[in-house]
């Protein structure tokens, strides 16, 4: 969430940033300036009637005590109207805060100045490039047909159990998600992450506080009963560990890591993009998470996207990675760099993981501060990034691994699932 006082201060500047995103801002903005400045006259005349309602009462008290009844009820009467408009005015002020509030929540994030231009996905930049993609032999399958062929992924079982978008892992293949997991979080505390293992469901205030609320309630479960959401990446409870949180700053960075099931509705998903893997209702996802002093965010984005590339390295998968558009990017983030894997049988490329960085937009959100060394409290910097999300990569790695003899185990690999082959 924006500040107010930046958008003051910089409002000229916002909406040619939020142009960007192909995001109207002027009117919006306009409303807030508008809205904080009725919030203040509302603030300052609150608090005069107050000051007034208290000068008055001690006079009062005065006359009462020196037998002057006759003014002391000449002026309860007037203490009376103060107190009606008092009550008026304390009413009014809570409604105008909401009001703003809620409108701030409808404000994405300004981009970062290197966000380039464009309107959609096919305008994103390719920025780097890393891996040579496989040959594969005449009558190379998809995955989801691999899936069928060795039997570790049953995809209508899935449907029965649930619907469609909830597969079913069975033998070497639950064994490859479980040696993909594990390996993900070796990576990951191996490179100074802290495990954490955190409730698939969270509260809307957690949900407000991350952003994905009101952003994206249409992609998510709800629990009616109880008043809940499905988690759609561990993003939302680990960052949420530090809601109302006032951390010093020697405890920064903080560095987390999870696996977590993901749940998103992905409603209107529909085509043969969405196949297989590519696109589930239920997934798994192993999250890394920081928190950062502003002048070292961008610093640990790049550390981040290093991170996300030597495990694809080690993986030996190809891939590239982007810088996502003004038009693409997500409502919370200032700049994110999406890695694709190369799907060689379905010639094409699958997103495995977004890295972004927040700056202030959702610690100001979360009330997510730190003390610096002169005593002053100051909003952190939240970053996250998948570091993986397995659907896709085990994809990638059914499709540009298989051979005649059946599907390889990538090396790095070979020791979390305690075999070479799937065959």
């Amino acid at each position: 969430m924006l500040l107010v006082q930046q958008i003051i201060e910089n409002k000229e500047n916002y909406i040619d940033a939020l142009a960007k995103r192909n995001f109207n801002a002027a009117p919006v903005l306009e409303k807030v300036i508008n809205l904080d400045e009725e919030r203040r006259a509302t603030q300052t005349s609150l608090d005069n009637i107050k000051a007034d309602s208290n000068k008055l009462n001690k006079e009062i008290g005065v006359l009462f005590k020196n037998g002057e009844q006759q003014k002391a009820g000449i002026l309860r009467e007037k203490a009376s109207k103060i107190k009606e408009s008092m009550s008026e005015l304390s009413e009014k002020l809570p409604e105008i805060k909401e009001e703003l509030v809620n409108l701030l929540y409808t404000i994405p994030n300004i981009p970062h100045d290197s966000v380039p231009n464009g309107q959609s996905e096919d305008d994103n930049e390719e920025i780097f490039k890393e891996g040579d993609i496989p040959v594969l032999e005449e009558g190379a399958l998809p995955h989801w047909e691999l899936a069928k062929k060795y039997d570790i992924i049953d995809f209508e079982l899935g449907v029965k159990i649930t619907g469609a978008g909830f597969p079913v892992y069975k033998g070497k293949g639950a064994r490859l998600q479980r040696a993909l997991i594990n390996y993900f979080l070796d990576k990951n505390t191996a490179a100074g992450y802290r495990e954490y293992q955190v409730p698939h469901l969270v509260n809307e205030v957690s949900g407000y506080g991350t952003g994905q609320l009101p952003d994206k309630e249409g992609q998510m479960y709800y629990v009616t009963a109880d008043d809940l959401y499905l988690i759609p990446t561990a993003e939302v409870p680990v960052t949420n560990m530090f809601r109302d949180e006032l951390v010093t700053e020697k405890e920064l960075p903080i560095c987390c890591t999870g696996y977590t099931p993901c749940f998103r509705r992905e409603a209107g998903s529909y085509g043969a993009h969405v196949r297989g893997l590519n696109r589930l209702h239920q997934f798994d996802k192993v999250e890394i998470v920081r928190v950062e002093k502003p002048e070292n965010s961008y610093k640990a984005l790049d550390g981040m996207v290093d991170h996300v590339k030597e495990i694809l390295n080690e993986l030996k998968l190809p891939y590239r990675i982007l810088r996502l558009c003004g038009g693409d990017i997500g409502f919370t983030a200032a700049l994110t760099y999406d890695f694709e894997v190369f799907s060689t049988a379905q010639d094409r490329w699958l997103e495995i993981s977004s890295v972004s960085n927040f700056e202030s937009y959702q610690a100001n959100r979360l009330k997510l501060r730190f003390k610096d060394t002169n005593g002053k409290n100051q909003l952190a910097h939240t970053l996250n990034g998948s570091s993986l999300a397995l659907p896709r990569v085990l994809a990638g790695i059914l499709e540009n691994y298989q051979t005649p003899k059946g599907i390889k185990i990538p090396d790095v690999l070979i020791p979390y699932c305690g075999f070479e082959y799937i065959d």
